[in-house]
């Protein structure tokens, strides 16, 4: 590269991955197959439209990718193509989501999901993102002792609310969400079920996580995740809801699509196809399970006790620690995590009470249960010393 700067900066962020402890529940490391596709010729293409109903010319390469990523993306989750579409278009998730929401629902209207602080994520109608200007957000949350989800008041809001949309998934829930009480609930005040699996769709892929497919109108997903591949999106629909969320994607949100991030996204699922991503998945969570039962031995608190998946909550504040103080102190250390709000969390998500842990990242790298401990341990020590 040329460019030295640029080329430094890439040194430096490369050393500084390799050399640190990656906590982070939102983040992996991709292979050199899926960066070599994400840095491919793909990325000089222009093609405005879907496989066969371009705009530009020169897209019949693009067309088979494309295909190719839809039909990879139609197998590793067992779908049939006569139920369900795929697009794989989206740029990220927050957009994807905006997309299905503008395509199924009026503006104004309720919009049922896990309140933001009890776990949910921004683009499910919270009223900083714009989703809450678009349409009102009837929040659900978690059970004060248990952390989780309480399905009977989850049916009682629903019931006094009528939202037409209900989403299950969000950011920082650790638990299995159980789908088919979602859609019952959902069936009950005639709602659309949309789920955000974009945390765990790696986990469902590897067999370790409940699939939604069974119960949902609408499955989203992002691609960098658990799912271990790069930024981007998926959105899985119903065929009676495709056609009317293919045409917000584009042209109504997107222009045209980002075909080397799609390019790598076929890898990615490629790799998630193969028998060693379902033991990968099977040691993401393990790895997890391992992580907070140490915490736990050494006295911090962890919200809902636990984990069934790739990440979980730390409430750093029970010890007199805020979130960011905490998040700050272990970075110094090279161990890498981010600050959280917690159910029924006081404090601002600035600096608030917790700190969100995952092990998708380090299980990329090859640690496993002793590791966990190690880490357990060097995290006891560095947050010891702040309270």
């Amino acid at each position: 590269m040329k460019d030295g700067n640029v080329k430094k900066l890439i040194a430096k962020e490369k050393k500084r991955q390799e050399d640190s402890i990656n906590l982070i529940a939102s983040e992996n490391i991709v292979s050199k197959d899926v960066l070599e596709a994400l840095g491919s010729v793909f990325t000089n293409k222009y093609a405005e439209g879907y496989p066969r109903k371009r705009y530009y010319g020169g897209n019949a390469i693009i067309d088979e990718l494309e295909e190719l990523a839809i039909s990879r993306a139609l197998n590793l989750f067992h779908l049939s193509p006569e139920t369900w579409n795929v697009n794989v278009q989206p740029y990220s998730g927050s957009p994807a989501n905006l997309a299905v929401l503008h395509a199924l629902i009026p503006l104004g209207k309720k919009v049922m999901a896990m309140d933001l602080a009890m776990g949910g994520h921004l683009s499910h109608g919270s009223r900083v993102s714009v989703t809450g200007t678009l349409w009102k957000q009837v929040p659900y949350g978690v059970d004060k002792k248990t952390g989780r989800v309480d399905y009977n008041n989850l049916f009682k809001i629903a019931k006094k609310e009528r939202p037409s949309v209900i989403i299950a998934g969000g950011s920082s829930y650790a638990r299995i969400i159980d789908f088919k009480k979602f859609r019952k609930v959902a069936d009950s005040v005639g709602a659309i079920l949309i789920v955000d699996m974009s945390h765990v769709s790696g986990l469902v892929a590897g067999g370790v996580y409940p699939t939604p497919f069974p119960y949902a109108d609408v499955v989203m997903t992002t691609t960098h995740k658990t799912l271990r591949g790069p930024r981007g999106a998926i959105v899985f629909s119903k065929k009676e809801l495709s056609e009317k969320i293919n045409k917000v994607v584009f042209p109504g949100i997107q222009g045209g699509p980002h075909e080397n991030q799609i390019a790598a996204i076929a890898v990615a699922l490629f790799e998630a196809s193969k028998p060693s991503f379902k033991l990968y998945a099977r040691r993401v969570v393990k790895n997890a399970k391992v992580l907070s039962e140490e915490l736990k031995k050494l006295g911090w608190e962890i919200v809902s006790g636990g984990t069934d998946t790739h990440l979980f909550l730390l409430d750093t504040y029970a010890r007199g620690i805020s979130g960011k103080k905490a998040a700050d102190a272990l970075e110094k250390k090279g161990i890498v995590v981010n600050k959280n709000l917690i159910p029924y969390d006081t404090r601002s998500p600035l600096d608030p009470s917790g700190i969100r842990i995952g092990t998708a990242a380090v299980t990329t790298k090859g640690m496993r249960e002793k590791d966990m401990k190690r880490i357990a341990k060097n995290i006891d020590l560095v947050l010891k010393e702040l309270s």
